[in-house]
């Protein structure tokens, strides 16, 4: 179903992206960035002026019941936050998970020996879908926990204490929305930097965080920056955790990045955005998924939930 969508009377851009030229074609203008859908920052949006609240709705790692979402349901959602079509609801995750390898290119001496946690950019499989990760905390929106709750889209949260920890409460209400809380280290620091000893410290530090605060030692962990070496790693691996995913595009309020030359979305490609506002951004996060979701949209992508391919 494709949505046609114009200026309402308060001026919101709710039209559709023409993209011409080459290299307009992969980095999407920001006609549809800047806008704000109705109720994302004063919170109107029902009558009477009370703030919109999302309905109870399946949680985000529930795929059965995910997918079972009313078409009716996920097309009024779409209107509601102003994008451009329904986004696409993923395929059922793999019985068999895909084996996760390090990226060639990206192992570090000894990674195999040691069993290292591998550093991966791509979740190998022939579904098309992108998975969607969100670095530090800093941002506290409440309205990107509505826009995504209505619009049913997984993601998966990598947390630094640091930005973190001011409101725990923001986290939880996203972990019991079942969203996975990963860990991003304590400060985000430059890992290459430190010590074997030091990168403990930040990596197993945040585990005890994470355990005390959500009740739960992660697995995953990304490096800040996506820069890492052997001893981060094997820092990593003495803390508990099994997988290092970093990213192969990432996406901003007003562009996108590529890691590959062809500046193309891929099947199992992982998205890598940030919890960022209009302080550090021409835009909020809602902005941000409204961009992400009409490009993946628009190109025949659904966005999956990682933690069911690991």
């Amino acid at each position: 179903m494709r949505l046609v969508v114009q200026n309402d009377k308060n001026g919101v851009r709710r039209g559709r992206v023409t993209v011409r030229g080459g290299l307009a074609l992969l980095v999407v203008t920001a006609v549809l960035s800047g806008c704000t859908a109705p109720d994302e920052d004063a919170g109107a949006g029902s009558a009477g002026g009370q703030p919109h609240q999302a309905p109870p709705g399946p949680r985000l790692d529930d795929y059965d019941v995910r997918r079972a979402t009313d078409h009716a349901t996920l097309a009024a959602a779409a209107r509601r936050w102003g994008l451009a079509e329904v986004p696409l609801v993923p395929p059922r995750p793999p019985a068999a998970k895909p084996e996760i390898l390090a990226r060639e290119g990206f192992e570090v001496d000894d990674q195999e020996k040691w069993n290292l946690p591998p550093v991966f950019t791509t979740i190998p499989t022939k579904q098309k879908v992108v998975f969607l990760t969100i670095d530090d905390g800093a941002e506290k929106d409440p309205a990107f926990l509505r826009m995504m709750s209505d619009l049913k889209i997984p993601y998966t949260a990598f947390l630094s204490d640091y930005v973190a920890k001011d409101d725990y409460g923001y986290f939880k209400k996203m972990q019991s929305q079942g969203i996975t809380l990963n860990n991003h280290t304590l400060h985000h620091p430059y890992l290459p930097a430190l010590s074997l000893e030091e990168q403990q410290e930040e990596i197993c530090g945040m585990q005890d965080i994470m355990e005390r605060q959500f009740g739960k030692r992660p697995a995953v962990f990304r490096p800040p920056y996506g820069n890492y070496n052997r001893d981060t790693l094997l820092a990593a691996k003495s803390c508990g955790i099994k997988y290092a995913p970093i990213w192969d595009e990432e996406v901003f309020v007003d562009h996108w990045e590529y890691r590959e030359w062809d500046r193309g979305l891929h099947p199992g490609d992982i998205v890598l955005t940030h919890f960022r506002g209009r302080s550090d951004w021409d835009g909020s996060m809602t902005d941000m998924v409204r961009r992400f979701l009409d490009k993946v949209t628009r190109e025949g992508y659904a966005v999956a939930r990682l933690e069911d391919y690991l």
